[in-house]
């Protein structure tokens, strides 16, 4: 899984994080997506990477200036996982 975390211009309130939710979901096959406009950021969940042109494609058909895009690996921290 990857971990995207995508700095966003524009948000302003809870309903702008939930636009910027619903336009990722209905665009790409992701397992989670969560925005804040208080940290100006969309933190993505994905099997895989997400185009980045496609990505700032996404978020300026619904309103919003992508500032940044940062890709990491990510896995799920459970509680039984060993250290």
């Amino acid at each position: 899984m990857v971990k995207i975390t995508v700095g966003i211009d524009g948000m302003a309130c809870g309903m702008c994080e939930a636009h910027i939710n619903e336009a990722v979901r209905n665009a790409f096959a992701v397992k989670k997506v969560n925005s804040s406009h208080m940290k100006k950021e969309t933190v993505i969940l994905a099997e895989r990477e997400i185009p980045e042109p496609e990505l700032r494609k996404v978020v300026a058909e619904a309103g919003y200036d992508v500032m940044s895009v940062s890709w990491e690996p990510y896995e799920k921290k459970g509680l039984l996982q060993r250290r």
